[in-house]
């Protein structure tokens, strides 16, 4: 997405996890991905210990010519550059805005000197998950927002959100996708209308929960109509990534599950696509 007039930035202190991070990817080197999982904070009581890797989901939107971008910004354009039959191998070109289809937004996006997305540190990019669902709330607004009382209805019915989370929102947005006009869904003054979260929720997110980052299942943190884009500004002012355009949400359980995420490690990006995955039990 554009930059905006960047306002003052939330700068909360994390709080200590139980379960260090660090010790967490030395652990996935020792034991994999699966003894990696089982030592994540939990989301609720439940067992993590064996986890079956056939319930998996792919979060993750395929980039092409139709892909709706942020408006100011062109489609990707893949070129074929070789073929098989005329040079013996087949390659493309891309070209396109580093924040395209799914996502990552690194705290350098909207920070003066925040950090780029080839030093996020690597345990950031298996975290547990929770999706808060407003999708009914989109029938009627198409500018709702997650707010604190969603954050605290899903710890009522799930516990308290895990030490590491990603929080995603669903929206149902993703249904608009056929039509890429739609998703945007960009008036004819101008104004862009989709849910995203509050600045209130984000605010709570960073400074009462410990959190990695948050993600949308539509095309920025903040809903369409902001003009200040405050949940930047607070999520990655506070050393958090967030994820735009994630797919099948509605796939996946409300809690429970665990995000896999692999991204290009490119030199001082703002962020990237990403190949994001779930995981549970």
């Amino acid at each position: 997405m554009c930059a905006p007039n960047v306002m003052k930035y939330v700068n909360q202190k994390l709080l200590k996890t139980t379960v260090s991070r660090r010790d967490l990817f030395k652990t996935a080197l020792a034991g994999g991905v699966a003894s990696t999982l089982a030592a994540l904070p939990r989301v609720n009581a439940q067992s993590m210990a064996s986890l079956n890797l056939t319930n998996m989901a792919d979060l993750t939107h395929t980039i092409g010519p139709n892909t709706p971008m942020f408006p100011g910004f062109d489609p990707p354009k893949i070129t074929t550059l070789v073929n098989v039959k005329d040079n013996g191998f087949y390659g493309n070109r891309w070209d396109m805005w580093e924040h395209t289809g799914t996502h990552l937004d690194a705290p350098a996006h909207f920070i003066e000197g925040g950090v780029t997305a080839d030093k996020l540190p690597l345990e950031s990019f298996i975290a547990p998950l929770a999706v808060i669902d407003i999708e009914a709330k989109t029938a009627d607004d198409e500018d709702a927002m997650v707010m604190v009382e969603d954050i605290t209805a899903w710890e009522e019915a799930n516990g308290q959100l895990p030490d590491g989370v990603v929080v995603m929102m669903y929206s149902g947005w993703e249904k608009r996708l056929t039509d890429p006009a739609t998703y945007v869904n960009q008036r004819d003054d101008g104004t862009i209308h989709f849910p995203g979260f509050s600045p209130e929720a984000a605010t709570f997110l960073v400074s009462e929960r410990n959190i990695t980052g948050i993600g949308v299942d539509t095309l920025s943190q903040d809903p369409g109509n902001s003009t200040t884009f405050d949940v930047h500004v607070t999520i990655l002012g506070a050393g958090k990534y967030g994820i735009e355009n994630v797919a099948n949400l509605k796939a996946i359980p409300a809690a429970g599950a665990y995000m896999i995420m692999g991204s290009l490690k490119i030199e001082n990006a703002s962020g990237g696509p990403v190949r994001l995955l779930a995981a549970w039990a």
